[in-house]
């Protein structure tokens, strides 16, 4: 029997690379399914689903709000929850003086989203880089204040940066929701069998990363740019947790609240459709 190629899409942080690293190294497969992966940055990743590059990816869920005609949210794999935003950022007396320049990694990022959400235009000029980039552009005084991702969280003090605001707190404040930053999405086009039976095949996965979190730290040591295996490990601890494995009502709540907060600071059309989770 011919397997169904698969186009999926992940991203090189350590959460997506340790619950798909028993798909990644085949310990754990399909007869019927060949997953063809490609391990891109997240803005890389949003503009390939807006392409049409993907059947199932992983991607922003700021991303996933425009294209909700077209996508389903996968009940697995999203990073979603308290505590888990994204940081600004800055170095030393940065912010005296002169107006700030913004640095955020993708238009499509929540990240990017959150930003707009809650600080206006006039507070900052925003500027797009890759995120691995901002760090370092930070330090050499290319910008003012960047909006940081996934191994910033941990390391910036390393750095020498001050933390200027956490957007996951003040989205908690504002909201009293967990917030949601990126889930696996697929394709509507997908036959309703094949989504659900490549969604039972993450949660395979899922599981046996989290019973085996030392091997899975092979594919994250791979393609991390942190090579430290206790921030590796932090960083899953803090984005792989419950509504990783199902999101939940609390998760569908949060995704609900993000489309309404978009659509009413005029950040999303007034007619986008919400967000669906992929049911059986």
């Amino acid at each position: 029997m011919s397997k169904t190629r698969i186009r999926i899409g992940i991203s090189t942080c350590p959460n997506d690379t340790f619950a798909f690293h028993a798909l990644l190294t085949g310990v754990v497969s399909d007869p019927l399914i060949e997953l063809d992966f490609e391990l891109l940055d997240v803005e890389e990743l949003n503009r390939g689903l807006a392409a049409g590059r993907f059947d199932v990816a992983k991607g922003s869920f700021h991303a996933g709000l425009h294209l909700s005609q077209e996508l389903l949210v996968l009940p697995v794999g999203a990073a979603l929850g308290f505590g888990v935003g994204p940081v600004v950022l800055s170095r030393p007396g940065a912010l005296e003086g002169a107006a700030a320049r913004v640095l955020c990694p993708g238009r499509w990022t929540t990240a990017t989203l959150l930003w707009q959400l809650f600080h206006s235009t006039e507070e900052g000029a925003i500027e797009q880089r890759a995120f691995h980039e901002i760090l370092p552009a930070l330090k050499q005084g290319e910008a003012d204040l960047g909006v940081c991702i996934h191994e910033a969280r941990f390391t910036y003090e390393e750095h020498g940066l001050d933390l200027i605001e956490d957007l996951g707190e003040t989205w908690e404040q504002e909201t009293g929701s967990p917030l949601p930053l990126g889930g696996l999405f697929a394709r509507r086009s997908l036959p309703k069998e094949l989504t659900l039976r490549l969604s039972s095949l993450i949660s395979e996965s899922l599981t046996w990363a989290r019973a085996h979190p030392k091997l899975a730290l092979e594919s994250m040591r791979a393609h991390a740019q942190e090579f430290d295996d206790e921030v590796l490990m932090h960083h899953v601890e803090l984005y792989v947790n419950e509504r990783t494995s199902a999101l939940g009502e609390d998760g569908a709540r949060a995704l609900g609240v993000l489309h309404e907060r978009a659509r009413l600071a005029g950040l999303l059309e007034a007619d986008a459709e919400p967000l669906v989770i992929f049911s059986a």
